[in-house]
């Protein structure tokens, strides 16, 4: 399938500048694939559609406070760094991006924080944004850590940056509830709407909760720049499916009972954990899959996600999972009965 096929008109008024005041009070829209049947719900709703012995299977990553604010030595020009991905432990290396990038050069040096609590060299230029980058610091990694949680600030979407200054409380807003596993710079928003009363519910009924950790990087967010999805590369990004997990699919697999993805870092990370006889197994690693139609899912009955953009690849993955014909039929629906899309927006359950 071609990129063009997945353009669709999204008025900026329908983007969600801010979270509901109560995370389970989202609006979200049923979607039945076999018959094409839409529901308008709210997400506190979704217990409803869960049975008991059914799985649910959840991301609990964690972002970390990646974004830094610096200063370029001498010019003391502004910079902002933020931190993608740590590639030496012991030499303090990580991948980052830098803004403005255009004048940061290898040997340059950076200062953060406080009486300059960090000095970053630049080691490194890989491409118009990013960066590889050492700072100089000669404490253990659990001090550096402490330091860099201590200056650092939530990496909220550009798209939420450009709408509104960042506030206190998206420290917290932008986790899950679960969230437990620190490494990643964006939130697996689909399980944003989760709320401790409705987890509590579903503890009741006895719905299996069972999670997996992706820790999803900026490449989530990068624009497809080819029209032949086939020849488009994702950015690796890391992941851990348990032997816990891996066999409470199994069982609700072998006893007919269903299994929910929260989300599609969840989905990425269970279909790249599967294995040719179509069972999912432990996996510690690192995976780039795109998944875009047409592709036969192996784990998944249902669903949760947000409403995504147009051309993106969370939004071509959902397509393939409803079908992109019915899914874009869905979406013109939702544009009509202004539901909220993106990070803070309402949600889809998919059956």
């Amino acid at each position: 399938m071609k990129l063009s096929q997945f353009r669709f008109n999204l008025p900026k008024e329908l983007i969600a500048e801010k979270p509901l005041r109560n995370r389970d009070d989202a609006r979200m829209l049923v979607l039945h694939r076999d018959t094409g049947e839409i529901e308008h719900r709210q997400f506190k709703d979704f217990i409803e559609y869960i049975d008991t012995d059914d799985v649910v299977v959840a991301n609990n990553t964690r972002v970390f406070p990646s974004l830094l604010e610096g200063e370029k030595e001498k010019t003391g020009a502004r910079i902002e760094v933020l931190l993608l991905r740590e590639l030496n432990e012991e030499m303090r290396l990580w991948d980052v991006i830098v803004d403005p990038a255009r004048k940061i050069r290898i040997g340059n040096k950076l200062y953060f924080g406080t009486n300059d609590a960090l000095v970053a060299e630049v080691v490194d230029n890989t491409t118009s944004r990013g960066r590889t980058i050492r700072f100089l610091f000669d404490g253990s990694h659990d001090e550096f850590i402490h330091i860099v949680r201590g200056m650092g600030r939530t990496p909220l979407p550009d798209e939420l940056r450009r709408l509104r200054d960042i506030e206190k409380s998206d420290a917290e807003n932008y986790q899950t509830i679960y969230a437990k596993r620190e490494g990643s710079v964006a939130a697996p928003i689909a399980g944003l709407h989760f709320s401790r009363e409705l987890l509590k519910r579903m503890e009741i009924k006895d719905v299996r909760w069972v999670e997996v950790t992706l820790h999803t990087g900026m490449g989530e967010f990068k624009d497809i720049e080819v029209e032949d999805l086939s020849k488009h590369r994702m950015d690796a990004e890391e992941m851990y499916v348990d032997q816990a997990a891996c066999d409470a699919i199994e069982h609700a697999k072998q006893t007919g009972h269903r299994v929910c993805c929260i989300g599609t870092t969840t989905m990425r990370a269970l279909e790249s954990a599967v294995t040719i006889p179509g069972t999912v197994r432990p996996y510690e690693g690192w995976t780039n899959k795109f998944i875009y139609p047409p592709y036969e899912f192996t784990i998944a009955d249902m669903m949760v996600t947000n409403f995504h953009h147009p051309m993106s690849s969370q939004f071509i993955m959902v397509s393939a999972f409803a079908g992109p014909e019915l899914l874009m039929r869905t979406y013109q629906q939702a544009v009509k009965e202004k539901y909220r899309f993106s990070t803070y927006g309402d949600a889809m359950l998919i059956i």
